[in-house]
Protein backbone atom coordinates (compact mmCIF):
# COMPACT_ATOMS: atom_id res chain seq x y z
CA UNK A 1 0.00 0.00 0.00
CA UNK A 2 2.82 2.42 0.87
CA UNK A 3 4.63 1.73 -2.41
CA UNK A 4 1.44 2.40 -4.44
CA UNK A 5 0.84 5.67 -2.62
CA UNK A 6 4.35 6.92 -3.39
CA UNK A 7 4.07 5.86 -7.02
CA UNK A 8 0.78 7.76 -7.31
CA UNK A 9 2.38 11.04 -6.18
CA UNK A 10 5.43 10.43 -8.34
CA UNK A 11 3.07 10.02 -11.30
CA UNK A 12 1.30 13.30 -10.47
CA UNK A 13 4.66 15.10 -10.21
CA UNK A 14 5.66 13.68 -13.57
CA UNK A 15 2.44 14.93 -15.19
CA UNK A 16 2.93 18.40 -13.65
CA UNK A 17 6.47 18.66 -15.03
CA UNK A 18 5.32 17.61 -18.52
CA UNK A 19 2.49 20.19 -18.41
CA UNK A 20 4.81 22.98 -17.24
CA UNK A 21 7.39 22.24 -19.93
CA UNK A 22 4.73 22.27 -22.64
CA UNK A 23 3.43 25.63 -21.37
CA UNK A 24 6.90 27.22 -21.30
CA UNK A 25 7.71 25.94 -24.76
CA UNK A 26 4.66 27.61 -26.32
CA UNK A 27 4.10 30.74 -24.22
CA UNK A 28 5.87 34.02 -24.95
CA UNK A 29 7.37 35.85 -21.95
CA UNK A 30 4.88 38.36 -20.60
CA UNK A 31 7.50 41.07 -20.39
CA UNK A 32 8.40 40.55 -24.05
CA UNK A 33 4.74 40.82 -25.09
CA UNK A 34 4.31 43.94 -22.99
CA UNK A 35 7.38 45.47 -24.58
CA UNK A 36 6.14 44.65 -28.10
CA UNK A 37 2.77 46.22 -27.30
CA UNK A 38 4.51 49.38 -26.13
CA UNK A 39 6.58 49.43 -29.32
CA UNK A 40 3.38 49.27 -31.36
CA UNK A 41 1.84 52.09 -29.33
CA UNK A 42 4.93 54.23 -29.79
CA UNK A 43 4.79 53.68 -33.54
CA UNK A 44 1.25 55.03 -33.74
CA UNK A 45 0.86 58.62 -34.90
CA UNK A 46 -1.15 59.50 -31.79
CA UNK A 47 1.82 59.06 -29.47
CA UNK A 48 3.86 62.13 -28.61
CA UNK A 49 6.34 61.03 -25.97
CA UNK A 50 7.21 64.67 -25.17
CA UNK A 51 3.70 65.68 -24.09
CA UNK A 52 2.72 64.59 -20.62
CA UNK A 53 3.34 65.27 -16.95
CA UNK A 54 5.54 64.20 -14.05
CA UNK A 55 4.08 61.58 -11.73
CA UNK A 56 5.11 59.48 -8.77
CA UNK A 57 4.14 55.87 -8.24
CA UNK A 58 4.95 53.20 -5.70
CA UNK A 59 7.62 51.90 -8.07
CA UNK A 60 9.14 55.30 -8.93
CA UNK A 61 12.87 55.05 -8.29
CA UNK A 62 15.91 56.75 -9.82
CA UNK A 63 17.63 55.02 -12.73
CA UNK A 64 20.80 54.60 -10.64
CA UNK A 65 22.37 55.35 -7.30
CA UNK A 66 24.89 58.16 -7.54
CA UNK A 67 27.27 56.38 -5.19
CA UNK A 68 27.56 53.49 -7.67
CA UNK A 69 28.53 55.83 -10.51
CA UNK A 70 31.99 57.17 -9.60
CA UNK A 71 32.55 59.26 -12.71
CA UNK A 72 29.85 61.92 -12.10
CA UNK A 73 31.57 65.30 -11.76
CA UNK A 74 31.16 67.23 -8.54
CA UNK A 75 28.84 69.95 -9.86
CA UNK A 76 26.15 67.39 -10.84
CA UNK A 77 26.34 65.17 -7.75
CA UNK A 78 23.76 66.95 -5.58
CA UNK A 79 23.40 64.19 -2.98
CA UNK A 80 27.13 64.08 -2.38
CA UNK A 81 27.14 67.87 -2.12
CA UNK A 82 24.65 67.75 0.75
CA UNK A 83 21.17 67.89 -0.75
CA UNK A 84 18.95 66.13 1.78
CA UNK A 85 15.56 66.03 0.06
CA UNK A 86 15.11 63.10 -2.34
CA UNK A 87 11.60 63.58 -3.71
CA UNK A 88 13.05 65.02 -6.93
CA UNK A 89 14.53 61.56 -7.62
CA UNK A 90 11.14 59.84 -7.59
CA UNK A 91 9.32 61.60 -10.42
CA UNK A 92 8.65 59.71 -13.64
CA UNK A 93 7.74 61.23 -16.99
CA UNK A 94 4.32 59.97 -18.15
CA UNK A 95 3.27 60.77 -21.75
CA UNK A 96 -0.39 61.67 -22.11
CA UNK A 97 -1.36 59.27 -24.89
CA UNK A 98 0.91 56.24 -24.48
CA UNK A 99 3.39 54.47 -22.22
CA UNK A 100 7.15 54.59 -22.46
CA UNK A 101 9.04 51.31 -22.60
CA UNK A 102 10.93 50.76 -19.36
CA UNK A 103 14.53 51.81 -19.84
CA UNK A 104 16.60 48.68 -20.35
CA UNK A 105 20.31 49.42 -20.43
CA UNK A 106 21.24 45.92 -21.53
CA UNK A 107 18.78 46.13 -24.43
CA UNK A 108 20.20 49.55 -25.29
CA UNK A 109 23.72 48.13 -25.49
CA UNK A 110 22.58 45.16 -27.55
CA UNK A 111 20.66 47.33 -30.02
CA UNK A 112 23.68 49.57 -30.44
CA UNK A 113 26.32 46.84 -30.47
CA UNK A 114 29.39 48.05 -32.33
CA UNK A 115 28.10 51.64 -32.51
CA UNK A 116 29.43 55.04 -31.45
CA UNK A 117 27.08 57.54 -29.79
CA UNK A 118 28.40 61.10 -29.66
CA UNK A 119 27.07 64.09 -27.73
CA UNK A 120 28.31 67.39 -29.17
CA UNK A 121 27.67 70.62 -27.30
CA UNK A 122 28.14 72.49 -24.05
CA UNK A 123 27.90 71.40 -20.41
CA UNK A 124 24.24 70.44 -20.87
CA UNK A 125 25.46 67.82 -23.34
CA UNK A 126 27.96 66.81 -20.65
CA UNK A 127 25.02 66.52 -18.24
CA UNK A 128 23.24 64.13 -20.61
CA UNK A 129 26.40 62.20 -21.52
CA UNK A 130 27.27 61.56 -17.87
CA UNK A 131 23.68 60.52 -17.23
CA UNK A 132 23.73 57.92 -20.01
CA UNK A 133 27.08 56.47 -18.96
CA UNK A 134 25.70 56.00 -15.44
CA UNK A 135 22.47 54.43 -16.71
CA UNK A 136 24.38 51.95 -18.86
CA UNK A 137 27.04 51.20 -16.25
CA UNK A 138 24.31 50.47 -13.69
CA UNK A 139 22.61 48.10 -16.13
CA UNK A 140 25.80 46.03 -16.59
CA UNK A 141 27.82 46.76 -13.42
CA UNK A 142 30.21 43.84 -13.99
CA UNK A 143 31.03 44.85 -17.56
CA UNK A 144 34.45 46.35 -18.23
CA UNK A 145 34.61 49.98 -19.26
CA UNK A 146 37.27 52.43 -20.36
CA UNK A 147 37.23 56.17 -19.88
CA UNK A 148 39.64 58.26 -21.94
CA UNK A 149 40.07 61.96 -22.74
CA UNK A 150 41.82 63.51 -25.69
CA UNK A 151 41.55 67.26 -26.07
CA UNK A 152 37.88 68.26 -26.05
CA UNK A 153 36.66 64.68 -26.54
CA UNK A 154 35.90 62.23 -23.72
CA UNK A 155 35.12 58.61 -24.61
CA UNK A 156 33.39 56.03 -22.42
CA UNK A 157 33.64 52.54 -23.94
CA UNK A 158 32.05 49.17 -23.13
CA UNK A 159 34.50 46.75 -24.83
CA UNK A 160 32.24 43.71 -24.36
CA UNK A 161 29.54 45.37 -26.45
CA UNK A 162 31.68 47.48 -28.74
CA UNK A 163 29.67 50.55 -27.70
CA UNK A 164 31.28 53.98 -27.27
CA UNK A 165 29.53 56.92 -25.63
CA UNK A 166 31.42 60.10 -26.51
CA UNK A 167 31.22 63.72 -25.39
CA UNK A 168 32.71 66.43 -27.60
CA UNK A 169 32.78 69.76 -25.76
CA UNK A 170 31.85 72.38 -28.38
CA UNK A 171 29.70 75.19 -27.05
CA UNK A 172 28.76 76.98 -30.30
CA UNK A 173 29.14 74.19 -32.90
CA UNK A 174 30.52 76.90 -35.22
CA UNK A 175 34.14 78.07 -34.93
CA UNK A 176 35.81 80.43 -32.48
CA UNK A 177 39.22 81.44 -33.88
CA UNK A 178 41.96 83.54 -32.27
CA UNK A 179 43.14 86.26 -34.69
CA UNK A 180 45.12 89.50 -34.36
CA UNK A 181 42.02 91.42 -33.28
CA UNK A 182 41.12 88.80 -30.66
CA UNK A 183 38.79 85.82 -30.41
CA UNK A 184 36.37 85.74 -33.33
CA UNK A 185 33.08 83.81 -33.33
CA UNK A 186 32.61 82.81 -36.99
CA UNK A 187 28.92 82.29 -37.66
CA UNK A 188 29.44 80.78 -41.11
CA UNK A 189 32.33 78.39 -40.44
CA UNK A 190 32.65 74.84 -39.07
CA UNK A 191 36.11 73.28 -39.34
CA UNK A 192 35.96 70.90 -36.37
CA UNK A 193 33.37 68.44 -37.64
CA UNK A 194 35.56 65.62 -38.95
CA UNK A 195 35.24 63.61 -35.73
CA UNK A 196 31.45 63.94 -35.90
CA UNK A 197 31.39 61.96 -39.14
CA UNK A 198 32.67 58.89 -37.32
CA UNK A 199 29.59 58.54 -35.09
CA UNK A 200 26.57 56.31 -35.70
CA UNK A 201 24.38 58.48 -33.47
CA UNK A 202 24.90 62.23 -33.05
CA UNK A 203 23.12 64.31 -30.40
CA UNK A 204 23.87 68.02 -30.85
CA UNK A 205 23.17 70.88 -28.47
CA UNK A 206 23.94 74.59 -28.25
CA UNK A 207 22.39 77.70 -26.75
CA UNK A 208 23.49 78.65 -23.24
CA UNK A 209 26.82 80.22 -24.25
CA UNK A 210 25.20 82.41 -26.89
CA UNK A 211 23.87 84.76 -24.21
CA UNK A 212 27.01 85.06 -22.06
CA UNK A 213 28.42 88.56 -21.62
CA UNK A 214 31.31 90.22 -19.80
CA UNK A 215 34.11 88.02 -18.49
CA UNK A 216 32.19 84.82 -19.26
CA UNK A 217 31.85 85.69 -22.96
CA UNK A 218 34.35 83.48 -24.84
CA UNK A 219 34.70 85.72 -27.92
CA UNK A 220 35.57 89.37 -28.67
CA UNK A 221 34.07 89.79 -32.14
CA UNK A 222 31.49 88.14 -34.38
CA UNK A 223 32.17 87.46 -38.05
CA UNK A 224 29.33 86.85 -40.50
CA UNK A 225 29.43 86.94 -44.29
CA UNK A 226 32.92 88.42 -44.37
CA UNK A 227 31.95 91.30 -42.05
CA UNK A 228 33.11 91.71 -38.46
CA UNK A 229 30.87 93.01 -35.68
CA UNK A 230 31.53 93.93 -32.07
CA UNK A 231 28.21 92.39 -31.14
CA UNK A 232 24.75 91.62 -32.51
CA UNK A 233 21.36 90.43 -31.30
CA UNK A 234 22.21 87.09 -29.67
CA UNK A 235 19.08 85.35 -30.93
CA UNK A 236 19.95 86.43 -34.48
CA UNK A 237 23.52 85.21 -34.02
CA UNK A 238 22.20 81.89 -32.70
CA UNK A 239 19.94 81.50 -35.74
CA UNK A 240 22.82 82.20 -38.11
CA UNK A 241 25.18 79.80 -36.35
CA UNK A 242 22.58 77.06 -36.18
CA UNK A 243 21.83 77.51 -39.88
CA UNK A 244 25.53 76.97 -40.62
CA UNK A 245 25.43 73.79 -38.54
CA UNK A 246 22.31 72.61 -40.42
CA UNK A 247 24.10 73.09 -43.76
CA UNK A 248 27.06 71.12 -42.44
CA UNK A 249 24.75 68.22 -41.52
CA UNK A 250 22.96 68.38 -44.89
CA UNK A 251 26.31 68.25 -46.69
CA UNK A 252 28.25 65.76 -44.59
CA UNK A 253 25.87 63.28 -42.98
CA UNK A 254 24.49 60.15 -44.62
CA UNK A 255 21.17 59.25 -42.92
CA UNK A 256 21.63 55.63 -43.96
CA UNK A 257 24.61 55.29 -41.63
CA UNK A 258 24.24 58.11 -39.08
CA UNK A 259 21.18 59.10 -37.09
CA UNK A 260 21.12 62.72 -35.95
CA UNK A 261 19.29 64.26 -32.99
CA UNK A 262 19.19 67.80 -31.66
CA UNK A 263 18.82 68.07 -27.90
CA UNK A 264 16.08 70.63 -27.36
CA UNK A 265 16.69 73.79 -25.39
CA UNK A 266 17.41 73.03 -21.74
CA UNK A 267 15.65 75.68 -19.62
CA UNK A 268 16.94 77.61 -16.62
CA UNK A 269 14.92 78.49 -13.52
CA UNK A 270 16.36 81.77 -12.26
CA UNK A 271 13.10 83.74 -12.61
CA UNK A 272 10.36 82.56 -10.30
CA UNK A 273 7.85 84.87 -11.95
CA UNK A 274 7.75 82.36 -14.82
CA UNK A 275 5.88 79.96 -12.50
CA UNK A 276 4.11 82.65 -10.46
CA UNK A 277 6.68 83.00 -7.65
CA UNK A 278 7.87 86.61 -8.24
CA UNK A 279 10.78 86.48 -5.78
CA UNK A 280 11.77 82.84 -6.24
CA UNK A 281 14.25 80.78 -8.23
CA UNK A 282 15.28 77.11 -8.15
CA UNK A 283 16.67 77.27 -4.59
CA UNK A 284 14.56 75.25 -2.17
CA UNK A 285 12.30 73.82 -4.86
CA UNK A 286 11.33 70.22 -4.09
CA UNK A 287 8.45 69.50 -6.50
CA UNK A 288 7.77 69.94 -10.22
CA UNK A 289 5.10 72.19 -11.64
CA UNK A 290 1.92 70.13 -11.92
CA UNK A 291 0.21 69.50 -15.22
CA UNK A 292 1.59 69.69 -18.74
CA UNK A 293 1.93 73.43 -19.33
CA UNK A 294 4.69 75.78 -18.20
CA UNK A 295 3.20 79.12 -17.05
CA UNK A 296 6.09 81.11 -18.53
CA UNK A 297 5.51 79.79 -22.04
CA UNK A 298 8.06 78.64 -24.63
CA UNK A 299 11.47 80.34 -24.88
CA UNK A 300 12.13 82.13 -28.22
CA UNK A 301 15.29 80.11 -28.84
CA UNK A 302 13.13 76.97 -29.02
CA UNK A 303 11.27 78.47 -32.00
CA UNK A 304 14.62 79.17 -33.69
CA UNK A 305 15.66 75.52 -33.33
CA UNK A 306 12.39 74.20 -34.75
CA UNK A 307 12.50 76.68 -37.64
CA UNK A 308 16.05 75.73 -38.63
CA UNK A 309 15.36 71.99 -38.38
CA UNK A 310 12.23 72.35 -40.53
CA UNK A 311 14.30 73.70 -43.43
CA UNK A 312 16.89 70.93 -43.52
CA UNK A 313 17.07 68.38 -46.33
CA UNK A 314 18.44 65.64 -44.05
CA UNK A 315 16.40 64.23 -41.21
CA UNK A 316 17.28 65.51 -37.74
CA UNK A 317 15.12 64.33 -34.85
CA UNK A 318 14.35 66.82 -32.10
CA UNK A 319 14.68 65.52 -28.55
CA UNK A 320 11.94 67.93 -27.56
CA UNK A 321 12.76 68.10 -23.85
CA UNK A 322 12.16 71.83 -23.30
CA UNK A 323 8.64 71.81 -21.83
CA UNK A 324 9.07 68.69 -19.71
CA UNK A 325 12.29 70.18 -18.31
CA UNK A 326 10.64 73.55 -17.70
CA UNK A 327 8.25 71.75 -15.36
CA UNK A 328 11.20 70.53 -13.25
CA UNK A 329 12.15 73.66 -11.30
CA UNK A 330 13.16 71.23 -8.52
CA UNK A 331 15.78 69.39 -10.56
CA UNK A 332 18.74 71.81 -10.52
CA UNK A 333 21.79 71.68 -8.24
CA UNK A 334 21.00 75.17 -6.91
CA UNK A 335 23.34 75.54 -3.90
CA UNK A 336 24.31 71.85 -4.08
CA UNK A 337 26.51 72.21 -7.16
CA UNK A 338 30.09 73.34 -7.39
CA UNK A 339 29.51 76.75 -5.80
CA UNK A 340 27.05 79.63 -6.06
CA UNK A 341 23.50 79.03 -7.24
CA UNK A 342 23.15 76.79 -10.28
CA UNK A 343 19.66 76.87 -11.80
CA UNK A 344 21.00 75.91 -15.22
CA UNK A 345 22.51 72.43 -14.96
CA UNK A 346 20.73 69.38 -13.54
CA UNK A 347 21.32 67.07 -10.60
CA UNK A 348 22.36 63.50 -11.39
CA UNK A 349 20.52 61.27 -10.91
CA UNK A 350 17.75 63.48 -12.26
CA UNK A 351 16.11 65.11 -15.28
CA UNK A 352 18.77 64.20 -17.92
CA UNK A 353 18.05 60.53 -17.16
CA UNK A 354 14.60 61.12 -18.62
CA UNK A 355 16.16 62.78 -21.68
CA UNK A 356 18.08 59.54 -22.22
CA UNK A 357 14.98 57.46 -21.53
CA UNK A 358 13.29 59.39 -24.35
CA UNK A 359 16.34 58.91 -26.56
CA UNK A 360 16.02 55.18 -25.93
CA UNK A 361 12.27 55.33 -26.68
CA UNK A 362 13.04 57.13 -29.95
CA UNK A 363 15.43 54.34 -30.92
CA UNK A 364 12.76 51.76 -30.05
CA UNK A 365 10.23 53.76 -32.05
CA UNK A 366 12.51 53.72 -35.08
CA UNK A 367 12.97 49.95 -34.73
CA UNK A 368 9.21 49.40 -34.45
CA UNK A 369 8.59 51.51 -37.53
CA UNK A 370 10.86 49.29 -39.63
CA UNK A 371 9.01 46.05 -38.81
Amino acid sequence: MRIGFQNYFSYLAFLFCISLCLHLSTAKPETYEDFRNIEAALASSSCNIYQGSWVTTASSTPFYNTSSCPFIIKEFDCQKNGRLDKLYLKYTWKPTSCDLPRFDGLDFLRRLKGKKIMFVGDSLSDNQWQSLTCMLHTAVPQAKYNLAKQGSIVTFTFPDYGVSVVFNHNVFLVDVVTEKIGRVLKLDSITSGDSWKEADFLIFNTWHWWVHTGNSQPWDYIEDGGKTYKDMDRLVAFQKGLTTWSKWVDTNINPATTRVFFQGISPTHYKGKEWNEPTGNCVGQTQPISGSTYPGGSPPEEAVVKNVLSKMSKRVELLDVTTLSQLRKDGHPSVYGSGGNDCSHWCLAGVPDTWNHLLYASIVLNSAGKQ
